[in-house]
């Protein structure tokens, strides 16, 4: 897609903090606080761990999106964020696709995520991209507003 471009960015740099205020900002509109699930810490997407990443439109912040290793072979996908004057235009499964690369380079063969059950665009985005829907983990596990996915990624090879 012309314009657009998909690269890690700092977790506590201004960019990803706009970002990330703006889509507890809709998440706050839409579930109750204890259905929110906003935790994610620098160390989480440090270099070797995960890795968080910006979508940038024509030079302009317009969405994000992180992966972080939660066990061995396992990657869990979070803050995935488009602002709405970008939607429809091809940047979730941009940040998704580049999201699945870095999980393979963390030796994930697994990756699992949760959306709520209002949030439809998501939920089409990870059925189209191949997720298929699994019982909730973690603390979404008594989420009743949680929905969570897994999708299995190529082996990864190390090449040398």
């Amino acid at each position: 897609m012309s314009g657009v471009e998909v690269r890690p960015e700092p977790l506590d740099s201004p960019v990803a903090l706009e970002l990330i205020a703006a889509l507890n900002a809709e998440l706050s509109r839409d579930y109750p606080p204890a259905q929110r699930f906003h935790s994610l810490a620098a160390d989480e997407v440090a270099e070797g761990s995960g890795a968080f990443l910006v979508a940038w439109l024509d030079g302009s912040p317009a969405g994000c999106g992180a992966v972080r290793v939660i066990s061995p072979g396992v990657a869990e996908l979070k803050r995935m964020y488009v602002v709405p004057a970008a939607r429809g235009r091809g940047l979730s499964r941009a940040i998704l696709s580049e999201l699945e690369t870095r999980a393979t380079a963390l030796e994930a063969t697994r990756v699992v995520l949760e959306t709520g059950d209002k949030a439809r665009a998501a939920l089409a985005l990870y059925e189209s991209a191949g997720y298929a829907r699994i019982p909730c983990f973690g603390a979404y596990a008594a989420s009743p507003t949680s929905i969570c996915f897994e999708k299995r990624l190529a082996c990864w090879k190390n090449p040398a």
